[in-house]
């Protein structure tokens, strides 16, 4: 019974009806009664209490108050019409004023009556006024399931437009738990309900809704913050058993000419303790006779091409082809010659396929990877266009993964019979959270860890009121031989930002550092990919000295001379993006800087961001600070994953629940990998209901 009735669809809850239900499903996804149900409040308003007129202070948020309404007036015409009335208890009087639905509340204020009245106080012209309150009669009694906590549901214009703001939400939410009450059905097994005495699920449904107090709330809330991530965390590790029971892999058993010669004749330095660990890693899952599915992080710099190359040689060596996707044809050309560099006399053909790639060449491309001559081919999207085929592949790594969609990433997958390996790459450090979240199906392994001779950039913040001293600073390091960048987060200057823009700051730069001592180029996201790949070559070519631009060099082409990052309104960028310009320096054996300036009206959160990036180089440290800062929501480009759409866990409050959640999915999962048992059987379709019209991510990594 209750499967038919929680999958009615939405319109035929009374209230409701087609108009508003097409709504519904537009603007918040809710298209049936379990839906709605499952739309849980954003916050809750205690209204136990009773205040006075004179507590009213700016510390109130919301408030109640008791009183008499009298002068209530209409004021004004058309749009500027407004109804104002004064509010009044034994301590003072307040004005009230609404600007929507007039009518219907003039019409209500009748009759020498006592009203409860309840709103958010606003100061306006150093008077306390409330817009738009509650109100009801003190005498008014409604069919409440709670008593003091109102909750608030998040709406948007167009819903509210067709009357379907909180209020309306709230009690439609009303109308159908009365109905659902006795027939909502168990989620969880009864042997966790009482291990962790959780609520069961109707009272944690109840409680979310219509608490009565803040114990039965936080209960609740406890309950179904553990359901969502214990689900998440079952089905992304039952994602990766499934993986490893159907999906072979190509074994990689031996190590020979390729790798032994690289490692004798071409390493150019002395591996790290990190880089041999993870080739260590990627060699046991070469071996095991599964597909490999390996996430590589670690911070610009720290040598993830060395591994990358060094087990793309292993799989050569054991008669299969490679390809290496970068996300721009900079990085993809960067790549190119980085490897034709560092793998000179070693017999290997390497091939560039790119959106730029000519015809004539694409045709010569295409034969040598059907034949088997070409070993690694290097390129952007183009890698997964359905005509580009190889003889054998066998392995894939994939740079900065988090810029490619999934789709374009699973298409890689369809390359041979047998799904290559794979290693993905991000020098974007992932918080612990997020890993568990999004990559909890992926094999971790990080290099935290920097190459021999590398020498930790040194970040400065300064105030504009220090930019001769800046200028001063760039001429010394332009006169050893360096190189600089300057980052703009604007193109052309808005009227509504007061930013530096980064036409302004090319003519600027260019009057300070004049030609012909200086060189100036400019890149930014505007440019054609050809002349912006022009003016990165001169710059690489020292043709150039200083290299003006927007964040489209945040991945770019590794330029070891570059010694300087100059971030203009540095507090407008957030950390994780600030790491990743910083990296753009400190790539050859000079002592490099990043100098971060900014206004001195600057945020408190603008502040502490200029704070971490002085205090620590640390990637992990910084990607965890920005979490903290900006929520989960715009790291990692994490929202074409779709397991964001959290209805009420937060990763970041609920971190130790979320860890707890996957230990019991993990303990499970190891003693019934097929969850084929009889007492995991709700767990089963229960998974089957919640994510069946999701992508299997642990596939398509």
């Amino acid at each position: 019974m209750s499967y038919s009735f929680l999958d009615t669809p939405i319109e035929y809850l009374k209230g409701v009806g087609s108009k508003r239900a097409e709504s519904l499903k537009q603007e918040l996804s809710i298209h049936t009664f379990d839906d709605l149900i499952n739309y849980y409040p954003f916050r809750y308003i205690d209204k136990s209490k009773i205040y006075k007129i004179k507590e009213i202070n700016t510390t109130n948020s919301y408030i109640q108050l008791k009183g008499k309404i009298s002068n209530v007036r209409q004021i004004g015409q058309q749009r500027a019409k407004r109804l104002t009335a004064v509010f009044s208890d034994d301590t003072g009087s307040i004005e009230l004023v609404w600007f929507r639905g007039i009518k219907w509340i003039k019409d209500k204020l009748v009759g020498n009556k006592d009203f409860i009245v309840f709103g958010k106080p606003a100061l306006f012209n150093n008077k306390y006024n409330i817009p738009h309150p509650e109100i009801e009669f003190e005498d008014q009694e409604e069919d409440k399931l709670g008593e003091t906590l109102q909750p608030f549901y998040n709406s948007t214009e167009k819903l509210k437009a067709k009357g379907l703001g909180n209020k309306a939400i709230g009690k439609l939410t009303k109308n159908l738990m009365l109905k659902a009450t006795d027939i909502l059905r168990e989620t969880l097994p009864e042997e966790i309900i009482q291990k962790l005495k959780l609520s069961s699920k109707e009272e944690a449904l109840l409680n979310i809704h219509f608490p009565k107090n803040q114990h039965l709330l936080a209960k609740a809330q406890s309950r179904l913050k553990f359901e969502e991530l214990f689900y998440i965390q079952l089905n992304i590790l039952q994602s990766k058993v499934n993986r490893q029971q159907k999906l072979n892999g190509h074994v990689f058993s031996k190590v020979g000419k390729f790798l032994n010669d690289f490692y004798s004749q071409n390493l150019p330095f002395q591996l790290t303790t990190a880089q041999k660990r993870v080739i260590k890693e990627i060699r046991i899952d070469f071996g095991s006779g599964k597909q490999m599915n390996r996430l590589l992080q670690g911070d610009v710099g720290s040598g993830k091409t060395l591994v990358a190359l060094m087990s793309i040689l292993i799989a050569l060596d054991n008669g299969f082809q490679t390809c290496l996707m970068a996300p721009t044809e900079i990085l993809a050309n960067q790549h190119l010659k980085t490897l034709s560099t560092i793998l000179e006399g070693l017999h290997i053909n390497l091939g560039l396929l790119t959106g730029s790639t000519k015809s004539a060449q694409r045709k010569i491309i295409h034969n040598n990877l059907i034949s088997g001559e070409l070993h690694v081919l290097i390129g952007t999207h183009a890698l997964i266009e359905d005509n580009v085929q190889f003889k054998n592949l066998g392995y894939v790594v994939i740079d900065e993964q988090h810029r490619f969609g999934v789709a374009q990433r699973a298409k890689l997958w369809k390359k041979n019979t047998i799904p290559p390996h794979v290693l993905v790459m991000t020098a974007t450090p992932i918080p612990r959270t997020l890993a568990m979240t999004f990559y909890g199906d992926l094999d971790f392994s990080i290099i935290d860890e920097l190459p021999p001779g590398r020498k930790a950039i040194k970040t400065l913040h300064l105030y504009d009121s220090g930019r001769l001293k800046l200028f001063g600073f760039l001429k010394k390091q332009l006169t050893l031989g360096n190189q600089v960048y300057i980052v703009y987060p604007l193109i052309n200057e808005s009227e509504k930002i007061d930013l530096k823009d980064l036409m302004d700051g090319y003519e600027s730069i260019t009057r300070e550092f004049p030609l012909p001592e200086y060189a100036v180029s400019i890149v930014h996201g505007k440019m054609k990919a050809t002349d912006k790949d022009y003016e990165m070559q001169r710059f690489l070519k020292r043709e150039t000295q200083i290299m003006v631009s927007t964040t489209v060099i945040e991945v770019g082409i590794d330029i070891p001379n570059a010694s300087v990052m100059v971030i203009e309104n540095a507090e407008r960028f957030g950390l994780s993006q600030l790491h990743q310009l910083r990296g753009r320096v400190g790539r050859g054996t000079d002592q490099s800087y990043c100098i971060l300036m900014s206004g001195y009206k600057i945020t408190t959160e603008g502040r502490k961001r200029m704070e971490i990036m002085v205090r620590t180089t640390d990637g992990f440290e910084i990607a965890e600070a920005d979490l903290k800062l900006r929520g989960p929501g715009d790291l990692q480009g994490t929202q074409q994953s779709g397991i964001l759409d959290l209805k009420i866990a937060d990763l970041i409050k609920d971190e130790k629940i979320l860890k707890y959640a996957r230990n019991l999915a993990s303990d499970i999962l190891d003693a019934d990998p097929n969850l084929s048992l009889p007492n995991n059987k709700l767990l089963k379709s229960q998974l089957i209901k919640l994510f069946k019209s999701r992508p299997n991510w642990g596939l398509i990594s």
